[in-house]
């Protein structure tokens, strides 16, 4: 079949999509690292990463071998049945979270909804504590725990039993908290609520007060977690051990997948409680295998540390003041609140070769593969210098 022009394959996939998402003019084919190619052959540094799912990049060698390799001899494989790749996976992602027990799934939003089901199951209790701005999916009890009106209001029948508080504020989740809580949800980093950090303590304090009242703390770590933020799971910064931690993007290194780790004394659940049909397969469990040895063996968790600060550093030297309210984040998830609506901003920097992403109307949101060349991380600070200046 002859190769279709660019401008027809968009028009046909236009033509097909639910239309769930606005797309943007530009037809991506190929991706080595951090760096994408359009169908005319024109290079962009990626800070879109997948929006979080290419922590090792695009065609990372040691991920690329470990699919081939497990394509050619198993890809389905449900739960009812042992499967030693997956066990070994299992086994390894626990202990390297410190945890005791996993579910395997395929998203963010499913991993929410199983660690809401998880919580009720072990408690004997239906109310969630969330955040504002917190973000954990559109599934519809992942959805009844994100803020955001505009993603909620549609579905309206959500669950009933979600209150939220304001994120940072102990006092206003003490004054929610009693016996009736099965859980309390929180991201280390609200993501895509315009890359907020949790204030230091914050995620203790949240834990201890779930201690005293007998609920479960949920960690959210589904845009955080595998070295995004300086280390494998941002909730280690602060030596906290939640009950039960959402993970996905990341975790496959673009294959979809997802997965609950419960705590020491979590589960086991109940059989057939809960499923997932592909949860688990061998290919995704190979390809986690890859990722977590890949960032376990070598400096990539460090360097974002490190970069991350000195980009922060960089930004808030050198923005205009006048073009941006703050620089905010945490290792390589960067957001930059602007004096201006994003979407602008984002133009320009595709103009000019560089891939971003928003967080809400007015934060620029970084998010590039933990594999970013410094001469590749460098010109995307460039490149943000140069348009909030002009922009300014």
């Amino acid at each position: 079949m002859l190769r279709q022009p660019a401008t027809e394959l968009r028009v046909l996939e236009q033509r097909h999509t639910s239309g769930a998402y606005l797309k943007r003019d530009l037809e991506i084919v190929r991706g080595e690292g951090a760096i994408v190619w359009d169908a005319d052959g024109n290079r962009y540094i990626d800070c879109v990463g997948g929006q979080g799912a290419a922590n090792l990049g695009h065609a990372h060698p040691a991920v690329v071998s470990a699919i081939q390799q497990q394509a050619a001899t198993l890809i389905a494989c449900p739960e009812s049945f042992h499967n030693p790749v997956r066990a070994r996976y299992q086994a390894a992602l626990c202990a390297a979270a410190g945890m005791e027990r996993v579910f395997l799934c395929n998203s963010g939003a499913e991993a929410v909804e199983a660690a809401i089901k998880f919580a009720v199951l072990a408690t004997g209790r239906t109310r969630i504590v969330s955040t504002m701005r917190g973000f954990h999916g559109r599934t519809l009890g992942a959805l009844s725990a994100t803020w955001e009106r505009s993603y909620r209001e549609p579905f309206a029948a959500l669950l009933p039993d979600v209150v939220h508080v304001p994120y940072n504020n102990i006092e206003r989740l003490a004054g929610v908290l009693d016996d009736t809580i099965a859980a309390v949800i929180v991201e280390p980093v609200q993501g895509e609520g315009g890359v907020h950090p949790a204030a230091e303590g914050y995620l203790r304090a949240v834990h201890d007060r779930c201690r005293q009242h007998g609920a479960l703390l949920i960690v959210d770590e589904i845009q955080t977690g595998f070295g995004r933020t300086g280390t494998l799971f941002a909730c280690q910064q602060e030596g906290v051990i939640p009950d039960l931690m959402c993970l996905a993007k990341s975790i496959g290194g673009g294959i979809p997948m997802g997965a609950v780790l419960m705590a020491e004394g979590i589960g086991p659940v109940p059989p057939l409680t809960h499923g997932s049909t592909f949860g688990g397969n061998p290919l995704a469990c190979a390809a986690g295998l890859a990722v977590l040895d890949v960032l376990q063996s070598s400096d990539l968790i460090e360097r974002a540390r490190s970069r991350g600060e000195a980009v922060r550093a960089r930004l808030r030297e050198r923005l205009p003041e006048r073009a941006y309210r703050e620089v905010r984040g945490r290792g390589l998830l960067i957001g930059i609140e602007l004096r201006q609506k994003v979407a602008p901003v984002l133009r320009a920097l595709q103009e000019r070769g560089v891939l971003a992403l928003p967080a809400g109307a007015s934060v620029l949101r970084l998010l590039p593969p933990l594999v970013i060349e410094d001469e590749d991380l460098w010109a995307v600070v460039s490149a943000i210098e140069e348009v909030l200046n002009h922009a300014a």
